[in-house]
């Protein structure tokens, strides 16, 4: 599994998490969902960068093999 979906996972659990809290109160719970929601945007922004500099250096390859 890439680090783009992986962090687009751990936002998906962390909004669940999130909600969770404050649909029943529990600030706790709450808090962990914004910080995992939060550290997966990190993780899937983190991925897309990758994904984009593996394709530059792709094409900047390609192109000294011309």
């Amino acid at each position: 599994m890439g680090q783009e979906t992986h962090g687009k996972q751990e936002k998906v659990k962390g909004r669940v998490k999130e909600s969770a809290g404050i649909i029943t109160g529990d600030r706790e719970l709450e808090r962990k969902g914004a910080r995992q929601r939060a550290a997966g945007a990190v993780e899937e922004s983190v991925g897309k960068a990758r994904q984009k500099v593996g394709e530059f250096v792709d094409g900047v390859a390609k192109a000294v093999k011309k």
